[in-house]
């Protein structure tokens, strides 16, 4: 059965579009929690823009940060994220539904 609406999952694949916001989520998936100093070493990326990224994501809820004193720490949220992966596998789904029709009426 399909989502009530795609916007949900439109949101975090639209986000995930970027390059440099997919790297900031694999980051956190692999480091965990991380403030935007630890985001940016060894990076080309200021900070302003990695901050400007990190909205971005939690406009479509795959982060949320929390502060500790003066830094603010990012973490992945993966609510939307398995949300999106369904919608996807609803999509294949269909895809191999419809493959398999096409099978047998060639057969």
């Amino acid at each position: 059965m399909w989502p009530a609406s795609p916007a949900p999952a439109a949101s975090v694949f639209a986000a995930l579009g970027d390059e440099t916001r997919l790297g900031l989520v694999a980051r956190l998936a692999s480091d965990g929690p991380l403030s935007i100093t630890r985001l940016t070493a060894g990076s080309a990326v200021t900070r302003q823009a990695v901050t400007r990224h990190l909205e971005v994501l939690a406009d479509a809820g795959l982060v949320h940060d929390s502060r500790h004193g003066r830094e603010r720490i990012w973490e992945l949220d993966t609510t939307q994220l398995s949300e999106a992966r369904r919608y996807l596998e609803l999509v294949s789904q269909r895809w191999d539904d419809a493959l398999e029709r096409l099978k047998r009426f060639v057969e």
